[in-house]
């Protein structure tokens, strides 16, 4: 391991999009892992733009992240819900859906639950 290392997710060692045009998440691979940069667009939610690429019923992601700006809805699959906006870190378990709240874009910063989200198959 070096001193220093710099990355930018501008520049960003992966991209994978969402359905629909719907936004993408932003990838950095580091030695002590994955961390990601996911853009929703308005309109965006889990079970429409990345459950297809999942194919799992809800997102089984584990977050443990930050909300940069806008805002998301993340209800769990047991009815538990809450509304996380800029400034807030997050943690969320497996089994949830979730999308943008309003007309504003969100961006999260994950460094836990993003290494696996969103991959689509090779084939």
């Amino acid at each position: 391991m070096t001193g220093i290392v710099r990355k930018s997710f501008d520049s960003a060692d992966e991209t994978r999009p969402f359905e629909d045009g719907k936004g993408r998440l932003d990838l950095l691979t580091t030695d002590r892992g994955p961390i990601g940069r996911a853009t929703f667009e308005p309109g965006w939610r889990w079970s429409q733009h990345v459950k297809p690429i999942a194919g799992t019923d809800s997102c089984e992601a584990a977050h443990f992240g930050y909300i940069v700006s806008g805002r998301l809805k993340v209800v769990m699959n047991d009815g538990e819900e809450s509304e996380i906006g800029p400034g807030d870190l997050m943690q969320v378990a497996p089994g949830h859906d979730a999308w943008v709240v309003g007309d504003e874009p969100c961006v999260a910063l994950d460094w836990v639950g993003f290494g696996d989200y969103a991959v689509r198959d090779a084939g």
